[in-house]
């Protein structure tokens, strides 16, 4: 276990590294012995000193929840992060590449609740009971920790890689669409560079929902009414640069495009 003055330090570096678009050396290196719980204490931190400068939390990010992703990243245990109010963009936004590191594109699924959720033992169902109603979304990966060696431990501690995301238009209700099967072609520059269906998630992009108020049930918090839930990737990243044109088509919900200048 690291030491507050640790935990308070590495939160100090990864503010840092947020607000000059940075990149610092791999926590694990340094701190062999930091755990899972190191890792989300040093995320608390983070978090909560945004919340004391202003920022409002609108939600979650839960991450590493597919195959695809566990095995584009090494890591097979999923995580979660916390989103702000200025990290939501809309289908068609210009979004700037410089205020993000390592950026890479996820195809997602998003869920707004209607009502709270608690564990310990929430389940699909009552996840799908909470939700108001889902919408597509694409999640911009901000990487402030050296990628090669990376460990669920140094990924968690920075907010579970999240930047921004990209929320779509159309919006459905769990019970007028099977969701497992809401598809995902990703574009960039017209080229299709990803596919994959919703199922990629757990089988079910809301199990991870479910899994999240379980795991806030450990921490003695709940998931509350009014706020989104990024359910995870069902594909591979994708890499962008400036001057990138992605497009996302996810059938029966609709596209979302945005323009990375």
């Amino acid at each position: 276990m690291l030491s507050p003055e640790d935990i308070s330090q590495i939160a100090a570096e990864l503010a840092e590294a947020d607000r000059t678009h940075g990149v610092i050396p791999r926590i694990t290196a340094r701190y062999p012995e930091a755990t899972v719980e190191d890792s989300y204490a040093i995320q608390g931190v983070w978090r909560d000193q945004q919340v004391a400068a202003g920022r409002t939390l609108v939600g979650r990010k839960i991450g590493l929840t597919s195959k695809a992703m566990q095995q584009a990243t090494g890591i097979s245990e999923p995580d979660y992060g916390v989103m702000f109010d200025d990290t939501v963009y809309r289908s068609g936004d210009e979004i700037p590449v410089d205020h993000f590191s390592n950026v890479r594109i996820e195809v997602e699924l998003a869920f707004v609740l209607k009502t709270p959720l608690e564990g310990p033992d929430c389940t699909l169902e009552d996840a799908l009971a909470a939700i108001d109603y889902a919408v597509p979304a694409l999640e911009v990966l901000n990487s402030h920790i050296e990628l090669e060696g990376r460990t669920i431990v140094d990924t968690i501690s920075d907010n579970a890689a999240y930047g921004a995301m990209v929320l779509g238009d159309v919006h459905k209700r769990p019970d007028e669409i099977d969701l497992r099967w809401v598809p995902g072609l990703l574009f960039k520059n017209g080229e299709i560079e990803e596919t994959g269906v919703a199922a990629g998630v757990l089988n079910h992009p809301a199990t991870g929902v479910a899994w999240l108020a379980n795991k806030f049930h450990q921490h003695g918090s709940r998931l509350e009414a009014g706020e989104i839930i990024l359910a995870g990737s069902f594909t591979r990243p994708m890499w962008v640069s400036r001057g990138d044109q992605v497009l996302c088509d996810y059938g029966p919900m609709g596209t979302i495009e945005c323009h990375f200048i």
